[in-house]
């Protein structure tokens, strides 16, 4: 079965499904209508299978779709988006220099 992303908000992450397990997410919080991400996690015996990356571009994809800007203070997406920078525009550079301080 193909891994699938799905947007718990009750959670407040995006998850990954792999053969029905949660096998990674990205948290985030919503902050005046923006997706911050904070946090990207992949479980250890999926390393390595590329499940982050395609995590976050789901998450990415969807933020486009509904279009809503994104804060990237989780490493992962903040390096995901630097080198994929067709994403760059649904970054909130003047939210992202605010949470900064």
């Amino acid at each position: 079965m193909a891994p699938n992303v799905r947007d718990n908000t009750d959670s407040s992450r995006f998850e990954i499904v792999v053969d029905g397990d949660v096998a990674g997410f990205a948290a985030y919080r919503m902050v005046d209508d923006r997706l911050v991400f904070t946090h990207t996690e992949i479980e250890d015996d999926h390393e390595g299978e590329g499940l982050g990356s395609l995590l976050v571009r789901s998450a990415l994809d969807e933020a486009r779709r509904t279009k809503r800007h994104v804060v990237a203070q989780c490493p992962f997406v903040s390096s995901y988006i630097e080198h994929h920078p067709d994403y760059a525009d649904l970054v909130d550079k003047e939210m992202s220099e605010r949470l900064e301080r």
